[in-house]
């Protein structure tokens, strides 16, 4: 339950203006216990798999997560 809040609240803060139409799906992790998590996001800029990378592993790595995968973009 706990992973379920913090994945859920990540994405929450990595959200971008209502507006936004690109959503990537990614695998996450954190080491020491390792916690795996999964979760999507809202990304800024355009929808590909190489600019979601770029723009999730730094929010993530704020967040002390790395991020493992992108596993996909979509746009609306």
């Amino acid at each position: 339950m706990m992973k379920t809040v913090l994945t859920l609240a990540l994405a929450a803060s990595l959200a971008a203006p209502a507006g936004a139409a690109c959503i990537a799906e990614y695998k996450a992790k954190r080491d020491d216990p390792l916690e795996l998590f999964y979760g999507t996001a809202q990304i800024d800029g355009p929808c590909t798999l190489e600019d979601a990378e770029a723009e999730l592993r730094g929010a993530l790595d704020r967040e002390g997560l790395t991020l493992l995968k992108v596993l996909s973009v979509r746009g609306s």
